[in-house]
């Protein structure tokens, strides 16, 4: 990873945590914190503090007070305002809402609308009892169809991600036939625009790689209905969706791959409620950790994320793909993954893990 050379970095604070311990979710499961506002007065001093130091060239500063779900807290309105207060422009809202939130706070669909942006996501499993099992949590399907009327109600617009496995196979229809049970696609035309929804294998990353055996084969996909196979193709722009473990195995171990990309994404710092500091360059797990921002340094954590001293962060960029192939993968695995990355960070983990508990 090249120096730090953007105008701007972001710090996230894990503030409230999440309603949801989903079972593929890279940042994993973890206990919900309690961080006060006092608590990011301080954080945010640091780092503005290190950059008013000049050691690097970055002037401006990014704040939210979220990094699981946002808006979760009670507080949700509340810990917008101190985000604008907080940081060098508006405060970052993306395609994401807490689902958890839409289902019992009937203002806040519109209150949403009215931050921005006018489009939310919500994931599915599959039905009632799948969804909630991968969610770890009663009434997670339930909410997440309140979730879609209440943002049809506020003007705005669900897009339904649905996670491709072993699980959902047998549910896809019965989901599926939901969209128009419920004139989903109409009442989106409503509003002028199209219903999108699309479809993928979850990426194996953190919490993700307990779920491995729920990843399904080719063979198993031979049937997909096109009406979730088309809009998939035109959400990611490609024809080709998937590929076997063994035809991405075999590009990787021939060197066939693109590294990764190393000015993308843009440099957040995210900071647990035990303040710990991690990236958005990787996973909440123990070798992507850079430190303590109560113990230590914050120009030694930069560093360590600048430099890729972490285990972590050193497997991702300096490690050969084709020897992680060679030495995780398995050449005839007909088991799906959405491209050469996302399997490529399963081999990194496995590495990082063996790595580290060797220590």
């Amino acid at each position: 990873m090249p120096r730090i050379e953007t105008d701007r970095i972001g710090v996230a604070f894990d503030m409230r945590g999440c309603p949801n311990r989903c079972r593929h979710c890279y940042l994993g499961a973890r206990a919900n914190p309690r961080l006060l506002e006092e608590d990011i007065h301080w954080g945010v001093n640091r780092f503005r503090g290190f950059l008013a130091a000049g050691s690097m060239s970055v002037k401006k500063l990014s704040v939210a007070t979220w990094f699981h779900e946002p808006d979760f807290g009670d507080d949700y309105r509340r810990l917008h305002e101190l985000e604008a207060e907080l940081s060098d422009g508006p405060p970052s809202r993306y395609e994401l809402l807490s689902v958890w939130r839409l289902a019992r706070d009937a203002s806040y669909a519109s209150w949403a609308k009215s931050v921005g942006p006018d489009t939310c996501q919500i994931s599915f499993f599959g039905m009632r009892q799948t969804n909630d099992w991968f969610c770890r949590r009663e009434g997670a399907f339930d909410d997440a169809l309140t979730a879609t009327d209440r943002l049809l109600g506020a003007g705005m617009k669900p897009r339904w991600q649905i996670f491709l496995t072993t699980k959902l196979l047998p549910e896809l229809e019965a989901l599926l036939a939901l969209i128009d049970e419920r004139r989903i696609r109409e009442r989106v035309a409503e509003l002028g625009d199209t219903f999108h929804l699309f479809m993928h294998p979850p990426g194996p990353d953190g919490d993700a790689r307990d779920i491995e055996a729920l990843r399904p084969t080719d063979a198993a996909l031979a049937d997909l209905p096109e009406s979730v196979l088309a809009p998939t193709r035109q959400h990611f722009g490609t024809d080709v969706l998937w590929r076997t473990e063994a035809s991405l195995y075999a590009d990787i171990a021939e060197n066939r791959v693109s590294p990764p990309d190393a000015e993308a994404p843009p440099p957040w710092f995210y900071v647990c409620g035990n303040w710990d500091v991690y990236s958005n360059a990787g996973t909440l797990e123990p070798w992507y950790r850079l430190g303590n921002l109560k113990t230590d340094p914050l120009d030694t954590i930069v560093r360590r994320y600048a430099e890729d001293t972490v285990l972590g962060l050193h497997v991702q960029f300096h490690e050969v793909p084709a020897e992680l192939a060679k030495r995780y993968g398995n050449p005839e695995g007909r088991k799906v993954y959405s491209s050469e990355e996302d399997l490529l960070s399963l081999y990194r983990a496995q590495h990082c893990e063996r790595g580290w508990r060797g220590k």
